[in-house]
């Protein structure tokens, strides 16, 4: 394969990720994580502590997923790293979520939340399978590290 032929199956596979977790489909949810014991699993949710083992880490999904009406996640600033059989995938999550209804609405209140995400891949005989994904909260007004507000002096290098 070459690299940009491992790219493109790479960013299939995150996509495929992505849109389950839309439509709710555990089963492709599940089957897109590694299933390697010799290399466990890790996730770790906004929020949420590390969760390691491929039972885990599915049963947060579950969760998820039990517990969310409607989802929907819109990727920008994609960007995929490769290095032999492992994938490095970071984007932001721009995501649309609703609970459950009240009051015989249709739809829950819906909520947005942006979140930075690095997806590690590793190649597998079936393809590209999830390794790790760890996702953090973008705070609202966080400008970076070059914001003058979150940089505090005591964060200097030293001299």
């Amino acid at each position: 394969m070459t690299p940009a032929t491992d790219a493109t199956a790479v960013e299939a596979a995150n996509t495929a990720f992505y849109e389950a977790m839309e439509t709710g489909d555990f089963d492709t949810v599940s089957g897109l994580w590694l299933d390697d014991d010799t290399a466990p699993v890790t996730c770790v949710h906004p929020g949420w502590p590390v969760l390691t083992g491929r039972g885990e880490v599915l049963r947060s999904y579950a969760l998820i997923m039990a517990n969310t009406e409607y989802i929907q996640f819109f990727l920008t600033d994609l960007k995929i790293s490769l290095a032999g059989d492992t994938a490095l995938v970071t984007c932001t999550e721009n995501i649309l979520s609703g609970g459950p209804a009240e009051d015989g609405a249709e739809l829950g209140p819906l909520v947005g939340q942006l979140v930075v995400a690095t997806n590690v891949f590793r190649r597998t005989p079936d393809g590209w399978r999830i390794w790790s994904h760890h996702a953090s909260p973008v705070l609202a007004g966080d400008d970076g590290p070059d914001d003058a507000e979150t940089a505090p002096d005591d964060l200097e290098p030293p001299a």
